[in-house]
Order: structure tokens, then sequence, then C-alpha cells
């Protein structure tokens, strides 16, 4: 079966690969709604060093998927029925390693052909049925699973002390991490520090918002999530740091390019704990459609989406891409290729 995939080749510049696809022992998936990750916007920009884009290109991007399945012969899923698509391919297991940490692990759209493609065909536990969740809001279901890993992290490492959690940051991933707490911490109190006194406003859900320029020089919290990424990694942890009481524990998620330096005196003299997150597996990607089975929680995701034209063509991918460096937060759109 001839499949048609929309690899990024050079940045900026997109190239159809045709593929004989094997469908014998997968499930077989119309991709149907996609949302662009900053990882996608740095390779599509090109953003990242050579050697790195050498080793990568070329490849499909997005990880971020909803569909529909055509057909599965394994007997896990109905025909149409609307899945959400796991990225995450396990390496070698090893009792007490997540599966997104496993050495050998792959990750479709790093490295290897993400989900802009006529079809995807994976084995039946990289899919999570979303049924009856909106196409949209589903799209979402890969970065709150991400929160959900990096939440569950913290719930193991932190101690018991959990009055006040602060999250720096205040564009996507703060946004669901601050999501994920109010759903796994409702007895905690969530304080979101950003830049952006706009894209705050947002997260009228929190008990506080405040901006990084203008803390009380007084506040602390227990522990906390370093969400800025980017050049605003340095002053997220610096502020972090400052405002964490002993021993707390501080959840990574931010993305730099760069080498970012940390103060490790104070982070030894508090007894702190820093936690690295990336990506997730299956069991977060099942708590988080899980958690979108509630209301209140497809209202909040879905006041971050902005939803673009549908993608029809190479010119379409290239329109989306150019549109979401102007949306603030998230950009959704329908898959039509």
């Amino acid at each position: 079966m001839i499949n048609y995939i929309y690899q990024l080749v050079n940045p900026q510049f997109i190239s159809v690969k045709y593929e004989d696809a094997d469908i014998s022992d997968n499930v077989l998936v119309r991709p149907r709604y996609m949302s662009i990750c900053r990882a996608d916007q740095r390779y599509y920009l090109g953003n990242r060093d050579l050697k790195t884009l050498a080793q990568k290109l070329p490849m499909a991007l997005i990880h971020e998927c909803c569909g529909e399945v055509l057909s599965d012969k394994t007997g896990t899923f109905k025909q149409g029925e609307r899945v959400v698509l796991i990225p995450n391919i396990p390496g070698r297991e090893r009792e007490g390693i997540y599966e997104n940490y496993q050495e050998g692990s792959r990750f479709l759209s790093s490295g290897y052909d993400g989900f802009m493609s006529e079809f995807v065909t994976l084995p039946p536990d990289r899919l999570v049925s979303v049924q009856g969740i909106p196409y949209q809001t589903a799209t979402m279901c890969e970065m709150l699973s991400v929160a959900v890993h990096a939440v569950s992290r913290l719930d193991k490492a932190a101690h018991k002390y959990r009055d006040t959690i602060g999250v720096w940051g205040d564009g996507s991933v703060a946004f669901v991490i601050a999501c994920a707490l109010k759903m796994k911490m409702p007895k905690s109190r969530i304080i979101v520090f950003g830049k952006n006194s706009r894209k705050l406003s947002r997260f009228s859900f929190v008990a506080e918002t405040h901006l990084t320029y203008n803390i009380p020089g007084d506040l602390k919290v227990d522990h906390a999530f370093e969400c800025a990424g980017g050049e605003g990694c340095y002053d997220a942890i610096h502020d972090i740091i400052e405002h964490i009481r002993p021993q707390g524990t501080v959840g990574l998620l931010g993305v730099s390019e760069n080498y970012v330096s940390i103060d490790t005196r104070q982070v030894l003299e508090k007894g702190l704990t820093l936690i690295g997150n990336s990506r997730s597996g299956r069991e977060e990607f099942l708590e988080a459609a899980k958690m979108m089975e509630s209301q209140k929680i497809r209202r909040r995701l879905g006041s971050i989406i902005y939803e673009d034209e549908p993608v029809k063509s190479i010119d379409d991918i290239h329109r989306v891409f150019a549109t979401d460096l102007n949306t603030p937060f998230k950009t959704v759109f329908e898959w039509r290729l």
C-alpha cells in the first residue's frame, strides 16, 4: 500500500516521499487533526545546529496528532474510532525506567518520520481511544500527557509539603502543567510566573499570577516547574532557586539550544532536587485522555487553541507554520492531504 509522506528535506523545504507500507500487523490510521510544537518549529526554521539538522533530516514533522482508524486486523479498535497517536516507540525495557527514556527508543518527528502523511501504521499499543472528545482538543493529548508525566515524577520525588507550587512560564507547556497540577494536586496553591500579562490572564484557574520582574521578595514556593525554555531558561531557573524553600523539587521542562548556567551553590545549600522531564509514554496518554473526559479540562485546553484553515496542499503546510509564529499558544489544523 503506497503512502504519501510529507518530509522536511531542508529548513522550509518540503518534499513528498512515496513509501510502500506494510499494514499486516498494525492499525491503519488516517490523521485528521494536528498541532504544531516548538520542536517542529525549530526544525522547520532551521533553528538547530547544522550537525543535528544533517542527522535528523529528511523527516516528516508533527508528533501531536489525532486520527481515525481505517482498519485494524488486531481487533483492538473499531473502524472510524477516534484515536490519539503515541509518537514514542519504546526501546530496550528495563525495570524502573520509563518507556520515554529507554535506551534505543525512537521518537517520531525527531529523526524519524512524524505524522504528516496520508496515513499512519502503528501497533495497537501506540494508540489511545479518545472517542467523544473533539478532534481539536484531542490533539492536545500528547502535550497534556507530558504534563501528567512531569507532575507524577515530582509527586513521587518531592517531600510531603506541597502547600504552594510555582510554575515559571506563560506558554502552552506552563498552561498544561497548571491544568495537570489542578487535577492531580487539588489541595496545592498554584502560582504562575511569566513575562506576558496578556498570556498570564489565561491562567484564571490558578491561585495567583505574577510578572517575573515584579515577584514579591518574600514569596516562597515548596516545589516548582520550569516551563520557560529557550533564552528564558536561565532567568526562570535563577528565580526558582531564589524563591523555593529548602529541599524543594524542581521539574525542568523547558528546552534550550544553549547551555544554561545554574547556581549550584544555592542548589547544594538548599538541598534541591532537579528532575529533567521529556516526552511521555502510554500510561500518561491514558491518564491524559481520561482527564479530557472532563468538560472543565476541555474548556481550559480549548481556550488556548487557535484553529487555522485546513491543510490541503504543501503551500498550506508553509502557511500554518507561519501562522503558528504569531499564535500565543497552540495552533491546530485539520489535515486533508
